[in-house]
């Protein structure tokens, strides 16, 4: 390996680096910058500890109820292997662990406070810390400026995570999974009476792969046809594992080993293994519900429209949240009326519309959800009548491969 660079603007960025390294280091490697050469590119990174555990374990840390039936899974289980060490947090549904290289030649297993552990890692200025168990039933953690004893239980106490019997197995790069969770989990439902469509459906096959969430006001669909599983299944995600998946998978530019059955799923990537129980029952029929034929197109600058949404919906009615689009020729006319306090708001926009003269009602919040979600310069709202509901799609923005529709139903104008 071989490669030139300018002397004082290697200093500069090494002196930088620098301020992250410790004097006193537990951990030799610790001490060194790493240096990653790919073709023309140079980068070198520097690491300490203290940090390093911390920002684990408030990954992990997601996982923990507030209030758990079972005092055990207040816990962090620490599961030491030499060299290795495993930190898992679970809610009985949702179990989480993520493996860390240290600096160690013991074996053992222990249950820590997660709360106590996690308050006093914060405290911390940069620094190595050394964790010890005591005989009496205590981990001394050992910093530079003093000792911190917390009480532990037994590792064995820790409820043991599912292993998936013949499990199905499909790869998908972490970018696409996040971009699937964060642009379908906001129209998840949260009906108890109704869990099927508390979660995000995924739907694998050969030709690509489907995520879908609705809360039978709004629904969303994701699809990838760039991305194919090897064989044809569904199951039904809970909200709680997709929203830390996508906490942590915009940083991560691994593939996702996705292993599923009837009741399990688990997703590997990086120094993370989440598993988590699917949500039981036969999702609904979403493609009965997305109209066909659409004869009245609206294409509109995003910003503009959902701007417009957002100011008009300030004086629609508490309760139903409803605004008016009064569609004629290029213009657009977004209006709201509280009746009850005589406010009322009315905003024309110009637009470019194909179809009927049309008034048709929409509750803002959905319509400012569903904007806020795409990304696009210019959207398409397809409508047919004022009682069917209305599609939004973005015209640009999305990569070979990839739709995204989005459905919200109407709201009966008043007259």
């Amino acid at each position: 390996m071989k490669f030139i660079v300018s002397s004082s603007y290697l200093l500069k960025q090494l002196q930088v680096l620098g301020s992250v390294i410790n004097s006193n280091n537990t951990l030799p490697i610790l001490d060194n910058f790493l240096f990653e050469l790919n073709n023309n590119e140079l980068t070198v990174s520097a690491s300490d500890l203290d940090s390093y555990l911390l920002k684990q374990l408030q990954v992990l840390g997601s996982v923990i109820n507030s209030n758990n039936t079972l005092p055990i899974l207040d816990n962090f289980l620490f599961e030491l292997n030499n060299n290795e060490l495993t930190v898992s947090a679970s809610d009985l549904e949702t179990t989480m662990s993520a493996t860390l290289s240290i600096d160690s030649t013991s074996k053992g297993s222990v249950a820590v406070p997660a709360k106590l552990l996690l308050e006093i890692l914060k405290t911390f200025p940069e620094q190595p810390l050394t964790f010890t168990v005591e005989d009496n039933n205590t981990v001394e953690i050992s910093s530079n400026s003093g000792k911190y004893a917390l009480a532990y239980a037994a590792g064995e106490e820790f409820p043991k995570a599912v292993s998936l019997e013949d499990p199905s197995v499909t790869l998908v790069p972490a970018e696409v999974l996040a971009t699937a969770v964060s642009k379908t989990i906001f129209a998840a439902g949260n009906d108890d009476l109704r869990p099927v469509m508390s979660g995000v459906f995924f739907q694998f096959s050969p030709e690509g792969l489907i995520f879908v969430a609705t809360d039978a006001h709004k629904l969303v669909k994701y699809a990838r046809t760039d991305v194919k599983a090897s064989q044809v299944a569904d199951f039904i995600m809970p909200k709680k594992p997709l929203n830390i998946l996508k906490s942590i998978l915009g940083t991560s530019d691994a593939e996702v080993k996705i292993e599923y059955n009837d009741s399990n799923a688990t997703f590997s990537f990086d120094n993370y293994i989440l598993m988590c129980r699917l949500i039981d029952g036969k999702y609904p029929n979403y493609e009965a519900v997305i109209p066909k034929e659409n004869p009245n197109k609206l294409m509109i600058d995003r910003s503009l429209f959902l701007s417009s949404v957002k100011r008009v919906a300030i004086f629609s009615n508490k309760t139903t949240h409803q605004i008016r689009l009064k569609i004629a020729g290029a213009e657009l006319n977004v209006s709201a009326e509280d009746i009850d306090y005589s406010n009322k708001a009315e905003e024309r926009l110009t637009c470019d519309y194909q179809g009927d003269d049309l008034q048709i009602g929409f509750n803002s919040r959905f319509l400012t959800e569903m904007l806020t979600n795409l990304q696009s310069d210019m959207i398409m709202l397809e409508m047919s009548l004022p009682n069917r509901a209305g599609i939004l799609t973005p015209v640009d923005g999305l990569e070979e491969g990839e739709t995204v529709t989005m459905l919200v139903m109407p709201v009966m104008l008043n007259s």
